[in-house]
């Protein structure tokens, strides 16, 4: 395996983790709606895969189509150019300031708007996947907020033999050690949310998709954290 394919992060590892996960949150907690997150986020990892591989040909086809265009608003920018220089030239009043000043705007103007045709065609094909690639990593940010509210309620201290509820306390139905392992499964989550999401800037160089990931990998960082500040508050 060349150095270049074991750094790329795959899709298949990351869903068959996930998968492994929810069967393990089953396993322990089947009827809690962890388990249905875990499932939420599978769906989202294959959706995720799916739109990654879909869009690598219709990227590869506008890339190369917006290249060919590129060459020709070039070559007919350049072609025009040409032409208006020539006219200028078989005027009588070569040596006249007022000849080349009407030149110089045209020259200007057709730079300008080739320039803005060029950029549109050269950022167009990475375009084409931002939508959709966006529209995944909101729902992956939903999903991180979605997995945090599962652990919100679970209160180490209420395990602790002094502990005095009142009524307005959450009822905890949970021993110690199934409470660490639920809030480990909620850090487990979590974790994989963020490789969902940078599943997403594997085959993307867009600033946007890039700087969205970064901003998910931070939040579910940051959720992960205060779980195990939970964890450690755990009575021994």
């Amino acid at each position: 395996m060349s150095p270049q394919a074991s750094e790329q992060l795959n899709a298949d590892p990351v869903r068959r983790i996930v998968e492994t996960l929810h069967d393990r949150i089953n396993a322990r907690f089947p009827e809690r709606g962890l388990r249905r997150a875990a499932l939420d986020l599978l769906r989202l990892v294959d959706e995720v895969a799916s739109v990654s591989s879909e869009s690598q040909g219709r990227v590869r086809t506008a890339r190369l189509w917006s290249r060919v265009l590129m060459v020709v608003v070039l070559a007919a920018t350049v072609v025009a150019l040409g032409f208006t220089v020539r006219d200028v030239l078989r005027e009588e009043t070569l040596h006249s300031s007022l000849v080349w000043l009407p030149l110089l705007g045209t020259v200007i103007s057709d730079l300008v708007y080739a320039a803005i045709a060029v950029f549109f065609l050269y950022s167009f094909p990475e375009r084409i996947r931002r939508g959709r690639t966006l529209e995944l990593l909101h729902q992956l940010r939903s999903m991180a907020h979605v997995i945090d509210m599962h652990q919100l309620a679970k209160d180490p201290e209420q395990l602790r033999s002094s502990f005095v509820p009142t009524s307005a306390s959450t009822r905890n139905d949970l021993t110690r050690d199934e409470m660490e392992r639920y809030l480990d499964y909620c850090s487990e989550l979590l974790s994989l949310v963020g490789k969902a999401a940078a599943l997403c800037a594997e085959a993307s160089r867009d600033a946007v998709v890039l700087d969205t990931v970064s901003t998910i990998e931070a939040l579910t960082t940051g959720m992960s954290r205060k779980i195990w500040q939970k964890i450690s508050l755990l009575p021994d």
